[in-house]
């Protein structure tokens, strides 16, 4: 097959359209179910994943297919959209996880819920009641991933090629969240645990995974195959070391997070491993003991970002994503992807490690 370019809308707002229609599907059969209890489940849901949110791991998936010789269809949208619950209910689990107040500038789910608990003044502890809602939200949305994976109308025997990376995928990242839980009780501030961790918690499945889950669909041949994974492993791993340096030193405002949230969760990534491994004994000293205190203020985030600063911690890391980012567009040019997808490619490699949120 060839390539043709896709109809009017951008992929973005065609994944928006797709998540919508899901969304207002599952809203009838929630109503269906307790039509009272359940809409704030309904609006929680998709105020959440429609809220914001770039759309990389559809995007990934899409032009994978693409690259492969796929052709362009709304089914195949539709179905990619599915990887978008994946990361709902990551992130939604990640914030129960570090008990943050926000995400992209709201309340998190476990927060929303809990203030749903007080305004309605309801029994029992809300914070508790909230923390139970959020869990399982994020269970449905990865339920909603899988039904809406197998409902985008591609055919059976397509979507059977695709299954074994998308379950793989799904393991990936809930080992990676159990990682990132691991290394904050064990203390393991080695650099390589550090990479493991970013690498499962976020980069595979934000572009690795979602590339051969889109080669998959379209049957590619190894030699694509091969160039997707020498160009979504690297990718993905600067991904996540580009949200470490937003979370650190980027603007709340834009990320929606506020700064800082990742040394006072005692978050052991490739800056903190970096900065614990160059800097001198006093300023090791005080990044370990500080590194994890809820009630770190913005004085001491200034700090401990000054101490990360000066060790060559944050140099570093950029300079590995200026790294990591060329090294996965070179892979991309030794298969025969097609022109259209490999372009599209190349300008998400931007998009995924020089980005905003």
């Amino acid at each position: 097959m060839t390539s043709s370019p896709p109809p009017s809308g951008s992929l973005r707002s065609r994944v928006d359209r797709a998540l919508s229609e899901f969304l207002a599907r599952q809203r009838r059969l929630l109503s269906a179910v307790d039509a009272v209890a359940t809409v704030p489940v309904a609006d929680a849901v998709a105020d959440f994943v429609l809220g914001g949110g770039k759309r990389l791991r559809p995007a990934f998936a899409y032009w994978g297919y693409r690259g492969a010789g796929g052709a362009d269809s709304d089914e195949l949208v539709t179905t990619v959209s599915a990887l978008e619950f994946v990361q709902a209910s990551a992130l939604i689990h990640d914030d129960v996880m570090d008990g943050s107040d926000t995400r992209r500038g709201e309340p998190a789910v476990h927060r929303r819920f809990a203030g749903h608990h007080r305004s309605q003044r309801w029994r029992g502890d809300p914070e508790r009641f909230g923390t139970a809602a959020a869990i399982l939200l994020g269970d449905l949305c990865l339920v909603w991933s899988d039904e809406l994976l197998h409902t985008g109308g591609l055919p059976p025997e397509t979507l059977a090629r695709a299954r074994p990376v998308f379950d793989q995928m799904r393991t990936e990242v809930t080992l990676g969240q159990y990682l990132d839980v691991l290394t904050q009780a064990t203390g393991d501030t080695t650099v390589e645990q550090a990479l493991k961790v970013a690498r499962l918690k976020s980069g595979k499945y934000t572009v690795e995974r979602p590339l051969l889950l889109g080669a998959a669909l379209a049957g590619a041949p190894p030699a694509i195959v091969a160039a997707y994974s020498g160009y979504g492993l690297p990718l993905g791993e600067a991904f996540q070391l580009r949200d470490d340096v937003l979370g650190l030193f980027g603007d709340p405002a834009v990320t929606g997070k506020p700064a800082g949230d990742d040394l006072r969760e005692g978050k052991r990534t490739f800056l903190v491993a970096a900065a614990l491994e160059a800097a001198g004994a006093a300023d090791r000293e005080t990044l370990a003991t500080r590194l994890g205190d809820p009630k770190l203020d913005d004085a001491g985030v200034a700090e401990l970002r000054q101490i990360i600063t000066g060790s060559g911690a944050l140099a570093r890391t950029e300079q590995r994503i200026t790294e990591l980012n060329a090294a996965a567009v070179a892979a991309l040019a030794t298969a025969p992807v097609e022109p259209v997808a490999a372009e599209a490619l190349t300008a998400l490699a931007t998009a995924a490690t020089i980005r905003a949120e």
